[in-house]
């Protein structure tokens, strides 16, 4: 291996990868080594912009805590995150759709009732959520597992306060026997994602606003059925058509309905595609 010039170092470095054991493995990096060896002598890339690339990685890698993961923001922000959500969740026609997952998801969030307050004090104007969950057929799915998290009227998720002690606007509940759920929270609004970090860096760079239109995230897991990811966005956001992270389906925009006690109400349900 001696003497590689530009046009032989990227044959030399996949003739090393000839005996990884994980044929996918073997696969992904092989690829991606052609893929980046291919990109770097298109952009003529320099020893600079390397350097930067690789500083802006570690920043990346250091903004990432137990509460934020940076690196899926700017998976989302670079639309690779929809385009394997896309690519790995076909479904049938009449099936909810999958949307990104996005980097404010904890574990542990609190367990609770049907009709109870998933709010817990965040600030908002109060909002009843309402749905069933039902297979392709229209057969309710009794006992499926909801969890819920969203942003407060300040555009924050709980976790981004870090003085606080308690989970808001975040929690976990089950279908009912007749596949219905609701709970009580804020309404959602829209939000700018985080740009103190490297992604609003380069969102910045590029001339990009850093707007989510206003959504609730869903993820719903029952047995026999495929775990869905999902948002359901407010109808008539400015932002429905501009997605910071390109999330938006038509059929997840659903209307928050104002109320005459001057709450609103959301209307939502939410169809699994089996297994197998």
């Amino acid at each position: 291996m001696r003497n590689l010039d530009e046009h032989t170092v990227t044959q030399a470095v996949v003739d090393l990868l000839s005996g990884t054991p994980d044929p996918r493995l073997k696969l992904i990096l092989v690829r991606l080594i052609t893929h980046l060896h291919n990109f770097a002598r298109e952009v003529e890339l320099t020893e600079e912009e390397l350097l930067e690339a690789i500083l802006f990685l570690t920043a990346t890698g250091q903004k990432c805590s137990d509460k934020r993961q940076e690196f899926i923001l700017l998976s989302d922000v670079l639309g690779l995150s929809m385009l394997t959500v896309a690519m790995n969740n076909k479904k049938p026609e009449g099936c909810t759709e999958s949307t990104v997952f996005g980097p404010f998801h904890v574990e542990g969030a609190p367990v609770y009732d049907n009709g109870a307050d998933i709010a817990n004090g965040a600030v908002g104007e109060p909002c009843l959520v309402r749905g069933t969950v039902k297979d392709r057929n229209g057969v309710p799915i009794a006992g499926a597992e909801l969890e819920v998290w969203q942003a407060d009227a300040e555009g924050n998720y709980d976790v981004q306060y870090p003085d606080l002690k308690t989970h808001q606007a975040r929690g976990v509940l089950r279908s009912r026997p007749d596949g219905s759920f609701e709970f009580r929270t804020v309404v959602a609004v829209a939000y700018p994602i985080p740009v103190d970090g490297p992604v609003g860096d380069l969102l910045r760079a590029t001339g990009r606003h850093p707007w989510r239109p206003a959504h609730l995230h869903f993820m719903i897991k029952a047995k026999q059925y495929q775990t869905l990811v999902t948002h359901v966005f407010r109808n008539g956001d400015q932002y429905l058509d501009s997605d910071a992270v390109f999330g938006v389906r038509q059929t997840l925009v659903a209307d928050w309905i104002r109320q005459p006690d001057g709450g609103y109400t959301l209307n939502y349900d939410f169809v699994l595609n089996p297994a197998d």
